[in-house]
């Protein structure tokens, strides 16, 4: 699988740390920074084009899934979630990152590097990489009104004020 990956200054290491992992897993990942240490970095450019490209390679039929960090990790998520056809989740325990790919087919989840330790974000993105999404009806209908939404500005059939 192609994982693309984007940081801030706070997640630097701990992104250095799960590529290696990543990578000794058997998957390409693409790193979309940044490349050293700032502390005045603005992560919105990094997270924002790690989920294009995941939404790019989706498109394309590459399976691919994308991973943001940030010191929460909520800046990192609202940043890739700008972009359409990119649902990042936040993750913070194993059911957060399983029930992202279960229930929301999350593409993107972001984690913060600041709240977790290396062994519980590696076992997140392992969790959400090996969780296959349901498509159970619901859920599906659920990710359609996002879409729809997303594209037109409304749901049909639903109030959007």
């Amino acid at each position: 699988m192609r994982i693309h990956i984007a940081t801030d200054h706070a997640g630097l290491e701990l992104s250095a740390d799960l590529q290696q992992h990543l990578r000794a897993a058997g998957h390409e990942v693409i790193d979309h920074g940044p490349t050293g240490f700032d502390p005045l970095d603005d992560y919105p450019s990094f997270c924002i084009n790690a989920a294009r490209a995941t939404v790019a390679d989706q498109t394309a039929g590459v399976p691919a899934l994308g991973i943001v960090f940030g010191g929460s990790g909520n800046g990192e998520q609202i940043a890739a979630n700008k972009v359409t056809g990119a649902r990042a989740a936040l993750v913070w325990n194993l059911s957060t990152a399983k029930l992202a790919r279960e229930h929301n087919d999350a593409n993107l989840i972001a984690i913060g590097a600041r709240q977790h330790t290396v062994a519980e974000a590696k076992s997140f993105i392992e969790a959400f990489l090996a969780e296959p999404f349901t498509h159970e009806e619901r859920h599906s209908r659920r990710i359609a009104q996002l879409a729809e939404y997303e594209a037109t500005g409304r749901i049909v059939n639903r109030i959007v004020a």
